[in-house]
């Protein structure tokens, strides 16, 4: 078996692994987004939270965290 062939061989599986490995990637980032996207809408829809409350929100929960570890 001549070592063209093997290395033939090596690539193809390795652009396999890495084809298979960004499809996960792929598949896990859209899943998240969607259920980001459906969580905005329904405190949207049901609590009349705008997405920048919320967004502010989440940027104070360092801060809010820390005062709660600390107790001030």
């Amino acid at each position: 078996m001549p070592i063209d062939l093997l290395i033939l061989i090596a690539a193809l599986i390795v652009s396999w692994l890495i084809f298979t490995a960004l499809i996960k990637v792929v598949k896990t980032t859209v899943s998240t987004a969607i259920a980001i996207a459906a969580i905005v809408l329904v405190l949207q829809l049901a609590f009349g939270v705008n997405p920048q409350d919320l967004w502010q929100q989440i940027t104070q929960l360092p801060q809010t965290l820390w005062h709660t570890i600390t107790g001030n």
